[in-house]
């Protein structure tokens, strides 16, 4: 049987170190790469060429279902596991929406793990019960509303990087280095995602990538170095002149 080489894509250090023991204690997988955010996560994919992708849905600078979409659409039979602690019916349905046949969440213990890997080297799908009884249940909350209650504003996947990088503290001229656009580009598309989404500042638009996904806020969490809270990806203005449009 050929080795199952894997890319292991998330931005904490421990996770990365613990999928990495527990792969290379099974015979017949090796790590071929490690990736700390969305972006480096379709770089490595494009050059190292893993046989699956284990990917976190809370990445910076770009979250794991854009990266999903992104990976998949160049190579639609590239296999992706989803291991994360993000427990949104949504977030699921979208990366089914653009081809991921694998879930886990980091709760779940190692033996859920490993088959989900397993079915995955076999080409085969896996999901917890769990993921099902979520998809689901939104489906049939769904199903029951006025179809005037259902009308969501879509974002085009440009326009949902933008709102991830805006989000994140960057301002315009470096959304558009980030992207390879024109600042002139990045300020369109800024504009166009506050019309479409009827919001005037940043401050909302970081509400609205909080509770649509896009950007996860990372809860202080206490040390017995550093008392401060953080923010995480979805710092509030790090800088003083991170409100500005300019």
């Amino acid at each position: 049987m050929s080795t199952l080489r894997i890319l292991i894509a998330d931005d904490h250090y421990l996770v990365r170190q613990g999928l990495r023991s527990l792969i290379e204690s099974h015979e017949g997988w090796e790590v071929c790469g490690e990736a700390v955010d969305g972006r480096e996560a379709v770089q490595k994919c494009k050059e190292l060429k893993p046989d699956l992708l284990i990917l976190d849905i809370c990445m910076p600078k770009l979250n794991g279902v854009d990266a999903a979409r992104q990976i998949l659409r160049s190579k639609p039979t590239q296999r992706i596991l989803i291991v994360t602690d993000v427990d949104s019916e949504e977030v699921i349905r979208e990366c089914l929406e653009v081809g991921v046949r694998g879930w886990v969440w980091k709760s779940d213990g190692a033996p859920d793990l490993i088959s989900a890997m397993e079915a995955l080297q076999d080409r085969r799908a896996f999901f917890t019960s769990r993921v099902a009884e979520l998809v689901l249940n939104g489906y049939l909350q769904t199903s029951h509303k006025h179809p005037a209650e259902t009308t969501v504003v879509r974002l085009s996947p440009r326009e949902r990087e933008v709102v991830q990088l805006l989000s994140e503290g960057h301002i315009t001229k470096e959304v558009a280095s980030t992207l390879h656009v024109t600042v002139k580009t990045a300020a369109t598309h800024r504009n166009n995602i506050m019309h479409k989404l009827g919001i005037h500042s940043i401050a909302e638009l970081v509400l609205y990538a909080v509770r649509n996904n896009i950007v996860q806020v990372q809860l202080p969490t206490p040390s017995l170095t550093d008392t401060k809270p953080h923010f995480g990806r979805a710092d509030l203005f790090p800088q003083g002149d991170r409100p500005s449009f300019n």
